[in-house]
């Protein structure tokens, strides 16, 4: 059995911008030694995000970062705000919890090869923003979710472990979209443990070790 000292030896550190369903799902999993690690500190760039009270209520430290000037990433300074945190915090891993900033050169060089995100398709297919609408008006008839490690692109890290989900006739955007979110809080903690347990390995843009998508 996993023990707690364990457990609490990989340490994550979670970034969210929203209501924090898959950092919900993640720390529940990790309280119930599904996940070999331990959530140690959630930061947000959204001051009244839902993911800092969800990290509040189970005892996690929570901050508010603010985001700096522009829309889609965080400028220089606010980027070395987020390491220091991190690396004061000592995580092992950073996870991306509906986190809508785009992380770049500095950020991913101080925890290179160690950031992760999760993303609502199969990629390569459909990234970027409303992938689930996007899935649905292209008419295919399955989509899913990925998890990935982040790179210097949108949604093009090499790729952990996927799940499918179908696209039913009587979809809609809003109820393929909630199908997805289930598969999601499934499949990010299994993909955590993974990397946790040290099961994976890379070849290349290949991430061997996690079962390929059911």
């Amino acid at each position: 059995m996993q023990t707690q000292a364990a457990a609490a030896s990989f340490r994550l550190g979670v970034l969210g911008s929203g209501k924090g369903s898959n950092f919900a799902a993640i720390a529940d999993a990790c309280a119930a030694g599904r996940v070999p690690a331990q959530p140690v500190l959630v930061l947000s760039d959204v001051e009244n995000a839902g993911i800092l009270e969800l990290a509040r209520q189970r005892g996690i430290p929570a901050e508010y970062l603010p985001p700096g000037k522009f829309r889609t990433k965080l400028d220089e300074e606010t980027e070395a705000r987020y390491i220091a945190r991190l690396q004061e915090a000592r995580v092992d891993l950073v996870v991306l919890a509906g986190f809508m900033r785009i992380l770049k050169g500095p950020f991913l060089k101080a925890f290179e090869g160690r950031v992760v995100n999760i993303h609502p398709s199969l990629l390569p297919a459909f990234p970027g923003l409303e992938a689930w609408k996007q899935a649905l008006e292209y008419g295919v008839k399955v989509t899913g979710c990925t998890v990935h490690f982040v790179d210097q692109g949108v949604d093009t890290g090499p790729v952990i472990g996927q799940r499918v989900v179908p696209v039913l006739d009587e979809d809609t955007p809003a109820s393929l979209h909630a199908r997805i979110q289930v598969a999601e809080r499934e499949l990010y903690p299994a993909c955590i443990a993974a990397i946790a347990r040290g099961q994976l390995r890379r070849e290349g843009r290949r991430v061997l070790g996690f079962p390929p998508a059911l």
